[in-house]
């Protein structure tokens, strides 16, 4: 009797979390870091900044949410030291629980904590492929690898769309030359897409920074050199930063409309895919494994540079 009850508690668990609500699995990987309010390593964004990122997401999905038969309530832990952020669903909540710790990180831009948001909704909205439970089912929630490629190519751009100051910032940003190259060959025809393409890029560096960090890794991360693992099976959790970054910058070359939404079960709908022939904006083969969704089998390309 007890072994179902506990067997029933895990399932439960599956159900309704992404991750656990001290966000020990959230965005990031398990890490005891603490950062506080007044803690003396403290940089990364303002208190304004962090209430204004969310505010702008909110403002952008809270109707979406709703339209999909969810309530969104994003929790704005300033005071929370921890550097994590996580998602759940109760009882047709659709939670994200962001904390000050994270946003204090010095890795961490504006940009980087707004996508930061983009990702905890994209477990809930970013659709396939998603995360499996410890007996192989599917669950609610995109995993992260999805939610980080959705993060960018659909909420990140649905922001920065509606703030229309890409152009502006990007003036101010010394910008790699790969991520120019990209973005321009993508979105030349509109000045203002492009630059939304490297802002998106670049927040995408703010977190894998973050990544880079928490991992005590030494190799640079690179635009230009990817990661070169290619898996057998789609891998369901934290990939290393440097594929992270890869997905980031490959979401922020896909030219598929912000508008255009992901699907729950299939995940070539509003994605740039290698089954309609896409060459840029591809999911990296250091996480994302096609066959195993198309009868497709994987072959070395760059990821969001042709």
């Amino acid at each position: 009797m007890k072994k179902w009850i506990l067997t029933a508690a895990v399932m439960a668990s599956f159900t309704t979390l992404a991750c656990d609500f001290h966000g020990k699995t959230g965005i990031a990987i398990d890490n005891d870091l603490w950062i506080g309010p007044h803690d003396k390593s403290a940089a990364g964004i303002t208190k304004e900044q962090f209430d204004r990122s969310i505010t702008d997401v909110e403002a952008i999905y809270n109707e979406i949410v709703d339209s999909n038969g969810g309530t969104l309530k994003v929790v704005r832990n300033w005071d929370d030291g921890t550097v994590n952020a996580f998602a759940r669903q109760t009882n047709g909540t659709w939670e994200v629980q962001m904390f000050g710790g994270l946003a204090r990180h010095q890795t961490i831009t504006e940009d980087g904590f707004a996508l930061v948001v983009c990702h905890e909704l994209g477990h809930h909205l970013g659709g396939a492929p998603r995360k499996l439970d410890w007996f192989g089912q599917t669950r609610w929630a995109a995993n992260e690898g999805q939610a980080d490629y959705w993060g960018v190519s659909k909420c990140f751009r649905k922001l920065l769309e509606k703030r229309g100051d890409s152009l502006d910032v990007v003036k101010t940003m010394s910008v790699d030359p790969e991520v120019k190259k990209t973005c321009d060959a993508q979105f030349g025809s509109s000045p203002e897409a492009a630059a939304i393409c490297i802002r998106s890029a670049y927040a995408g560096r703010s977190l894998a920074a973050l990544f880079h960090s928490l991992r005590n890794l030494t190799e640079d991360l690179s635009f230009s050199t990817k990661d070169p693992q290619e898996v057998t099976s789609t891998y369901h959790g934290h990939p290393m930063p440097q594929c992270r970054l890869d997905t980031y910058f490959s979401a922020a070359a896909c030219d598929v409309a912000s508008h255009i939404d992901t699907d729950m079960d299939d995940p070539n709908i509003g994605t740039c895919n290698r089954t309609e022939g896409y060459t840029a904006g591809l999911r990296p083969l250091c996480w994302y494994n096609p066959a195993e969704y198309n009868n497709e089998a994987p072959v070395n390309e760059e990821v969001a540079s042709n």
